[in-house]
């Protein structure tokens, strides 16, 4: 098993509109956009960030709530988040989505540090790949065997995300590459 780098961001400085790892912003998308629906308002989901995956895919994390109260956030398949996966993902039928290319955003632009910004990283919040496994606050949520870890996320860093009580977010993706699940623990 490989041992996690631990994940900081720093602000962009301004709108990012290449396809890299990145907090924030607008999705920069590879094929149509697929901005997914609140299952209990109907309303757009806040987009929390995008992942560099495989083969140059990115998975896209979305989640309801933004400044208000969306129960069932913590689900991977609860219709109130969401990890859409492109190119060439699908979409599934738990989730709604729209041909929306922008929409609300848990904040602006912020990209993976590097120097300075290393040494106050938080160790709860990394990056996933081939051998790093997720840091359960409650116990194991693997979303089905053979799901790989993208990455793992805390509600603080770089902006307040809704994960509970000093909460934890884990966003996988299925073993074809295909198919994302997010859901948060909390403390």
């Amino acid at each position: 098993m490989s041992q996690p780098v631990p994940l900081a961001f720093v602000a962009a400085g301004g709108p990012v509109h290449k396809p890299l790892t990145k907090i924030g912003g607008q999705p920069v998308w590879q094929e149509e956009p697929q901005w997914p629906l609140s299952r209990e308002t109907g309303e757009p989901m806040q987009f929390l960030g995008q992942f560099a995956l495989d083969d140059g895919r990115l998975g896209y994390l979305f989640m309801s709530g933004g400044d208000d109260w969306v129960d069932g956030t913590w689900e991977p398949e609860g219709g109130e988040n969401a990890l859409v996966i492109q190119p060439g993902g699908r979409i599934p039928d738990f989730l709604t989505v729209r041909a929306q290319a922008e929409g609300p955003t848990a904040g602006p632009d912020h990209l993976p540090s590097s120097g300075e910004a290393a040494a106050e990283r938080d160790p709860w919040q990394f990056l996933g790949g081939p051998g790093i496994e997720p840091h359960w606050l409650q116990g194991e949520e693997e979303p089905g065997e053979g799901w790989r870890l993208v990455v793992q996320l805390t509600d603080g860093e770089p902006f307040f995300v809704n994960f509970g009580d000093a909460g934890v977010g884990y966003a996988f993706v299925s073993p074809d590459g295909k198919e994302g699940r997010f859901l948060w623990q909390c403390a």
